[in-house]
């Protein structure tokens, strides 16, 4: 088992910066890619970022350029640097990791908490 919190979302300005980290803990040596989805009200959840144990980083279209993903081996610890924010940036954001086991069942992972993000035109 992996557990997940997050921390740092909050209220923006549009062309603002945020950044969000997200601290695991339990089976943390089983974890094969870290992640950030988000999903706005009335809205499936989409991937933002990921980032594997190799430190592989993929990003969505809507977010290359703007948002870093990045960790802290010694910490446990994920985050997302998000600059030039937008309106449309607002959800709520969610941590995700994936084991091995988790992707060979065709599962999504461990999922966080979740933390608000809104930025105000």
């Amino acid at each position: 088992q992996v557990q997940l919190v997050e921390s740092g979302g909050g209220l923006v300005q549009a062309g603002g910066s945020l950044r969000l980290s997200c601290a695991a803990s339990g089976s943390i040596f089983s974890i094969t890619a870290r992640g950030w989805y988000r999903q706005a009200p009335g809205k499936q959840r989409e991937l933002v970022a990921t980032i594997t144990s190799g430190g592989s980083t993929n990003y969505s279209d809507s977010v290359k350029g703007r948002f870093t993903i990045s960790r802290d081996n010694a910490k446990s610890t994920v985050y997302l640097q998000m600059n030039s924010l937008k309106p449309e940036d607002t959800a709520v954001y969610y941590c995700n990791a994936r084991t091995a086991a988790t992707t060979s069942k065709g599962l999504p992972g461990y999922w966080g908490q979740g933390t608000q993000v809104t930025v105000s035109s």
